[in-house]
């Protein structure tokens, strides 16, 4: 496990350190939970959706209504 001691600025900021950010494989825009187990503090990776599904769907052509995109999708699922 790797550590760093880091200093909170006064908004609560915290500046997570390279190496640990490169081995929990966090880049700019990644998303976070961030929780508190008493005095600890837990940050875990969120995978990201757009990743987990990429390439899973065929689009031609990008849809004026999104919402009836899914509906169709779902459905097709579905069937």
């Amino acid at each position: 496990m790797a550590k760093s001691k880091v200093k909170m600025d006064g908004k609560g900021r915290i500046l997570i350190p390279k190496h640990i950010r490169k081995a929990a494989q966090l880049n700019e825009g990644s998303y976070i939970h961030i929780s508190s187990k008493g005095k600890i503090i837990v940050i875990e990776p969120v995978d990201s959706v757009a990743d987990k599904y990429f390439g899973a769907f065929k689009i031609t052509k990008w849809p004026e209504d999104l919402d009836e995109l899914m509906v169709e999708t779902a459905q097709k699922w579905r069937d």
